[in-house]
């Protein structure tokens, strides 16, 4: 049986509030998003970048994937990890690119490579059948053995070409539903409008409990 982890700053994985957590993933821009949403929780706690080996997501769901990083990052670290698996399902196309998002245009994780196969993809298709949402599935996994995991989902449609210099993926061909009558992709948002109400934003909504009791 594994003993809790006890943070050098006097937090401990099963007892005490910590005050760090790891996130298991090498995107700098993934980490500095969960930062800014977590210290709207929880502002003492730090979201720290993971420094370990990748592990293989052969999950066939977002939070399959995503507790299998929250899973290695804690092991590897013996911190609380956070691990986000997420992406852009397109109605029209059964709900693709889906968990395959990242890799939908190769391994490279190339993201305007991705972007652009997916708009060749949907170049005959119009208005309204350019429907889709961003899925966010949240797992956290403690070196206690707590493992639970959220979702937020985020709708919207689809532009017919990139708008936005802002945020990163699918963000500039992204436009959220409920936006009174704006036409904004996300890649037009400031970080702080995104981080207000992003699929990570509704998904942290459920995993607030959970991280205020750490």
């Amino acid at each position: 049986m594994r003993r809790p982890h006890r943070d050098p700053e006097g937090g401990a994985g099963g007892g005490a509030l910590v005050s760090r957590v790891v996130l298991a993933t090498h995107n700098a821009h993934k980490v500095a998003e969960f930062q800014a949403i977590v210290a709207t929780i929880r502002p003492d706690l730090e979201v720290v970048a993971y420094d370990g080996p990748e592990p293989v997501e052969d999950g066939v769901s977002f939070a399959e994937n995503a507790l299998i990083k929250a899973r290695a990052a804690s092991a590897h670290t013996g911190l609380p990890a956070l691990a986000d698996d997420s992406g852009i399902c397109v109605h029209v196309l059964g709900g693709s690119p889906g968990v395959f998002s990242a890799y939908w245009a190769g391994h490279a994780k190339d993201d305007r490579a991705n972007l652009a196969l997916l708009l060749d993809q949907l170049s005959d298709i119009r208005d309204p059948y350019r429907t889709a949402h961003y899925n966010s599935t949240i797992a956290i996994v403690t070196p206690g053995g707590i493992e639970h995991t959220v979702e937020g989902i985020w709708p919207g449609r689809l532009a017919e070409e990139p708008r936005g210099e802002g945020g990163f993926g699918y963000d500039p061909i992204f436009i959220p539903d409920g936006q009174d009558g704006r036409e904004r992709s996300v890649g037009e948002f400031t970080a702080h409008e995104k981080n207000a109400v992003s699929h990570r934003a509704r998904a942290f909504q459920e995993l607030g409990p959970l991280l205020a009791a750490l």
